[in-house]
């Protein structure tokens, strides 16, 4: 069973939302303002943690290639502060 709920309700009712994902394995999604922002799930249903290295690694991948590119564009007699002071001009 998925349920939505908000944030205040959360608040109000955790030992009772703890309590359902315990004993009707009860799954939350959590909103702030009607939009969803998290997710509560008892823990055998939820993925495991590191189950999803490919995109993990695919995003450090990605980070690092973009401070490539960025590093090569630098004025390397700048400090980065200097730079984004600028910017802020």
């Amino acid at each position: 069973m998925l349920r939505e709920i908000g944030v205040r309700e959360l608040k109000v009712k955790a030992s009772e939302i703890v309590r359902n994902m315990r004993k009707r394995r009860t799954r939350y999604v959590i909103t702030y303002r009607g939009r969803p922002v998290g997710r509560l799930e008892p823990i055998e249903l939820a993925e495991p943690i590191g189950t999803n290295t490919v995109a993990a690694a695919a995003v450090w991948d990605e980070l690092t290639r973009l401070g490539q590119e960025i590093a090569q564009g630098w004025p390397a007699d700048r400090a980065s502060a200097e730079v984004l002071a600028e910017m802020r001009r």
